[in-house]
C-alpha cells in the first residue's frame, strides 16, 4: 500500500515541494507519494486528523498555518517550541509530532551559499510570521549584534521581538554583552533610506514577490532604499530571481535566493520522515529544474 506525506498550505499553486521530495522517495525506492494538500483555514482541524491515518507518513506546513498548527499536535520538539512555529510533521503510531527544519535550512544557505557568518552583524528582519520566527531565533542563537524586525502588523513584529529578547536573556543569563539588540520598527519606515543604512543582512521572510501570490511581482524594498554591499536574502524562492533579488543587484547588493533554503529544509524533513539521509543534489537537481525550466 501506498504511503502519504502532504505538504498543508494555502495557497500552493508556487510550490515545488512535490518535486524535488518525490526525486527522494524514488532514488531510495520508497513507496511514498508527496501531495499538495491545499487547505482553507476552514479546514485545518480536518486535515490534521486526516493526517493520523494509517496509509499517511507526516507533512510540511507552510503560510499560513506554521503557528495555527500547534495546538493541533500531540508533541512538539523543543526547538519548534521555543521558535513557534513548525514545518514538519511526522506521525509516529497515531501521534503527531511537530518540528522546526526552516531554521536548519535557513543558516545552512546562509552559511554554504551566501558565505555569510551571522556572529557580531546587524540584521534587519521583514516579516514576523512563521519563518521569521525561525531565521530571528536562528541568528539570535548564533550571536548576531542587532537584529530589527518589522512587520505590516507591528504587533507581531513587537511581540516577536520581546520573545527574542526574553530568550535571549535565558540563554546568557550571566552576560549581558551577549545579548543582541532586539527592536521593531514600524513598516512604513521601510521607505527610509537611513532604516537601512548601517545593516549587514536583510532578510525577507513575507510572500511579497511570490508567484501567485497577491503581490507577484512586486518588492518590499525600492531600488532606493537597499544598501550597496548588503547580503540581501529573499527566503521566496518562486520566481528563481524575485523583484526584491532584481532591485537589489541593480542596487549593487549581494543577493541570495530562497530555493536553497527550501532543498536543506525538505532534506531535513525527509530524514526526519524516513530516517535516511536525504540525497541532496538530486533534490538541488530537480528543485532546479523545475523552477527555471533548465535555465538559470
Amino acid at each position: 500500500m501506498s504511503r502519504y506525506i502532504g505538504l498543508i498550505g494555502y495557497p500552493l499553486k508556487h510550490s515545488i515541494s512535490p518535486y524535488f521530495q518525490q526525486a527522494a522517495m524514488d532514488y531510495y525506492q520508497l513507496d511514498i507519494r508527496y501531495e499538495l494538500w491545499e487547505t482553507n483555514p476552514a479546514q485545518l482541524k480536518d486535515i490534521m486528523n486526516d493526517l493520523r491515518k494509517p496509509q499517511n507518513v507526516g507533512a510540511n506546513v507552510t503560510v499560513p498555518y506554521k503557528e495555527a498548527v500547534l495546538p493541533l499536535l500531540d508533541e512538539v520538539d523543543d526547538l519548534a517550541s521555543s521558535i513557534g512555529a513548525v514545518n514538519t510533521i511526522v506521525k509516529k503510531d497515531d501521534r503527531l509530532m511537530g518540528f522546526n527544519t526552516d531554521a536548519y535550512g535557513f543558516i545552512k544557505a546562509l552559511d554554504k551559499e551566501g558565505h555569510f557568518d551571522p556572529e557580531g552583524k546587524r540584521v534587519v528582519i521583514l516579516g514576523a510570521g512563521g519563518v521569521a520566527r525561525a531565521v530571528s531565533f536562528t541568528l539570535v542563537q548564533r550571536k548576531v549584534a542587532s537584529l530589527a524586525i518589522t512587520d505590516g502588523i507591528f504587533e507581531r513584529a513587537s511581540a516577536l521581538a520581546e520573545n527574542l529578547v526574553r530568550y535571549s536573556k535565558r540563554a546568557s543569563p550571566n552576560s549581558r554583552d551577549l545579548e543582541p539588540d532586539v527592536t521593531a520598527f514600524q513598516w512604513q519606515n521601510l521607505s527610509l533610506a537611513r532604516t537601512l543604512d548601517d545593516c549587514d543582512l536583510i532578510v525577507h521572510c513575507t510572500t511579497i514577490g511570490m508567484k501567485d501570490s497577491p503581490q507577484e511581482g512586486q518588492s518590499p524594498l525600492s531600488l532606493e532604499v537597499i544598501p550597496k554591499n548588503v547580503l540581501v536574502y529573499d527566503v521566496v524562492y518562486n520566481p528563481w530571481l524575485t523583484p526584491l533579488l532584481r532591485l537589489a543587484r541593480k542596487a549593487g547588493a549581494n543577493i541570495l535566493g530562497g530555493l536553497p533554503m527550501l532543498v536543506y529544509q525538505g532534506a531535513a524533513s525527509f530524514k526526519l520522515w524516513t530516517g535516511r539521509e536525504a540525497p541532496v543534489d538530486i533534490m538541488f537537481d530537480k528543485a532546479k529544474e523545475i523552477l527555471t525550466g533548465g535555465k538559470r
